[in-house]
């Protein structure tokens, strides 16, 4: 890497960084609309999207380190902050040479215009790198790097111990997931995978993902190991007509069309499901895509099985989405469980007697998965609850609440490398 490119994929990582802090912005919006980071080779742009979610993951104990190296009680202003953190997370957790991280940090102060502050960047970033082997070493990780309202909620809902095993697992980036169209054990050897009991097929992150076996032919596609367990939910789905509402980005309605359903899938945004056009285009499977808002959507016909997976505050997906932490509040949640409520009385409206609605969100909060359903229920909708089996999710029995619905927490199935957070309830139309 010359010192060109080193620059180049730092300060695209910075541009990630603002966009995100500064902006409240999206990282995979923010990555998607860099043109800088587009121009870089495939090994620099993943370098720089790990130095950003690095950052992201880390935030809590990079700002507590930088805050002993500096003078004032207050953080300098915005890019500088920033670019300390940059380095920092490159001395504390990446393993980058000391003169690489300080010097492109130093570097990059010019670029940005903020010249006076050279010393002062070049300074602390030094002693971080002095006094790297004890500064992360002495920190409460899982502590620091979880947001107050966050710490707050998983304790309240789960207990300090496993609210600290869910911040545990949120810092290390999660493995590769995958969806096999078929046969998932005849892909285990082709993409040195580890086939879960769930039917997900599991190896390390690394290398470009379009250039693994059986990707061009379109024999897979990326989806968290609990991300696919609720259209399975829907039990035998072949022949029948189902709504999958909130479709985008479309592994679920992959997951049905391959099942042999008949898919309708529903998203209020014509972009995202280009997407997944383009998804199902690659896959050679077949749905009816609907650019409309699912709460007013009105569909011809009623169907035979809905699956909903809600907009949601995505807290169960920080280890995939580390930005997630810091952009979402209670405030989000208390909005999104309003639209929620919204979706779930128009799905049930949708549904033939009968029929089954699997709700679901990648949410770990209660007030969006359980306590939407018990809404629900008390509202008087015409629906029961039917309860998720241990057998319909490989087994695991801690991966199924008291209630019989699906509720999977990150820190779970550690030993097989962990999973995302997800609620999915089971619904019977009467």
């Amino acid at each position: 890497m010359t010192d060109d490119t080193m620059l180049a994929s730092r300060a695209a990582a910075l541009d990630l960084i603002e966009a995100v802090l500064r902006r409240r912005t999206l990282l995979d919006e923010a990555i998607e609309a860099n043109q800088p980071l587009r121009a870089l080779d495939p090994r620099d742009r993943a370098f720089a999207r790990l130095l950003a979610a690095t950052v992201l993951r880390r935030l809590g104990q990079l700002d507590a380190a930088l805050a002993e190296f500096l003078n004032k009680p207050e953080p300098p202003k915005a890019p500088v902050h920033d670019i300390l953190r940059l380095g920092a997370a490159q001395l504390l957790f990446l393993g980058t040479p000391a003169h690489a991280a300080v010097d492109t940090a130093v570097a990059l102060t010019a670029r940005r215009r903020q010249e006076p502050f050279r010393g002062l960047v070049n300074a602390i970033l030094r002693r971080v790198a002095r006094e790297s082997d004890t500064l992360a070493t002495n920190q409460d990780a899982p502590r620091l790097n979880t947001p107050d309202w966050l710490w707050r909620s998983w304790t309240a809902a789960y207990g300090a111990e496993t609210a600290r095993r869910i911040a545990e697992a949120n810092l290390h980036e999660a493995p590769l997931d995958i969806t096999a169209k078929s046969d998932p054990a005849a892909w285990e050897g082709p993409l040195e995978a580890q086939l879960l009991p769930t039917g997900t097929l599991r190896r390390a992150t690394g290398g470009p993902i379009t250039e693994l076996p059986g990707f061009a032919e379109g024999a897979w596609w990326v989806q968290d190991a609990a991300a696919a367990l609720p259209a399975k939910l829907l039990g035998d789905v072949a022949g029948r007509l189902v709504y999958d509402l909130c479709a985008a980005p479309g592994g679920k309605a992959a997951q049905l069309a391959a099942a042999g359903a008949r898919v309708v899938a529903v998203d209020r945004s014509a972009k995202r499901l280009e997407r997944v056009s383009a998804n199902l285009a690659r896959l050679g499977l077949q749905a009816e895509l609907v650019a409309a808002d699912a709460a007013s959507w009105q569909p011809p016909a009623p169907a035979d099985a809905i699956l909903l997976d809600a907009p949601c505050s995505a807290t169960g997906a920080i280890r995939r989405h580390p930005d997630v932490a810091r952009l979402k509040s209670q405030e989000d949640v208390d909005k999104l469980a309003l639209s929620q409520d919204r979706l779930l009385r128009q799905a049930v409206g949708m549904l033939k007697p009968g029929g089954v609605l699997v709700y679901c969100t990648c949410s770990i909060q209660p007030e969006e998965g359980e306590a939407r359903i018990d809404a629900l229920l008390e509202s008087g909708a015409p629906v029961t609850r039917v309860p998720v089996r241990p057998s319909e999710v490989g087994g695991f029995a801690e991966l199924v609440n008291a209630r019989g619905e699906l509720r999977t927490l990150p820190g779970q199935l550690a030993d097989l490398g962990g999973i995302d957070g997800f609620f999915a309830a089971r619904l019977l139309r009467r």
